[in-house]
């Protein structure tokens, strides 16, 4: 498997990749989201045999922190296709992503997501860490987060999502 950069050939591949991972309404969602966020993105494919089976993206966003804000990174979304998910693809992924914002200097990576599968990758609920989720909706076990080598300890605070995801309706979770 080869993780790499993602291509302008590779869009309409990434939409169809959530739209199969997310699933229903919620999955074009997220193929939309991906399309906003994807100008000022770092995105990643995972490639096997010439076929895109995974996709990750993390975005700018704020933390409202007591000395300044601080930029911060967003992982949102992750998305593997159905036949190669539990195979390590979305770990990979992962594990690429914040290896290229570790060497840019970035101090934190926020998201929302599963903390059974993400605590395995190295993330903690963000209330452990004094940080404040951007929304009620969020549950508080979803909130977690990925302290990277430049983060120091004054840097805790409220995380601020970009405003693409207000816009789509993406962030915490929305009664049925």
């Amino acid at each position: 498997m080869e993780i790499r950069r993602e291509q302008a050939r590779d869009h309409d591949t990434v939409g169809a990749v959530h739209r199969a991972g997310f699933g229903g309404a919620h999955g074009e969602t997220v193929a939309r989201l991906v399309e906003a966020l994807r100008p000022d993105a770092l995105s990643l494919v995972a490639e096997e045999a010439g076929e895109v089976v995974g996709h990750i993206m993390f975005t700018r966003s704020l933390l409202d922190a007591p000395k300044r804000l601080l930029p911060v990174q967003v992982l949102s979304p992750l998305a593997v296709t159905p036949r190669w998910q539990r195979r390590g693809v979305g770990a990979a992924l992962v594990h690429a992503g914040l290896k290229l914002l570790d060497e840019a200097g970035h101090p934190l990576v926020f998201l929302e997501g599963d903390p059974r599968y993400y605590s395995r990758l190295g993330f903690r609920a963000g209330g452990e860490l004094d940080f404040r989720k951007p929304s009620l909706r969020i549950p508080d076990a979803a909130f977690q987060v990925m302290t990277l080598p430049a983060y120091e300890p004054w840097m805790t605070g409220t995380l601020v999502y970009s405003s693409t995801f207000w816009e789509h309706d993406c962030v915490g979770l929305r009664e049925e």
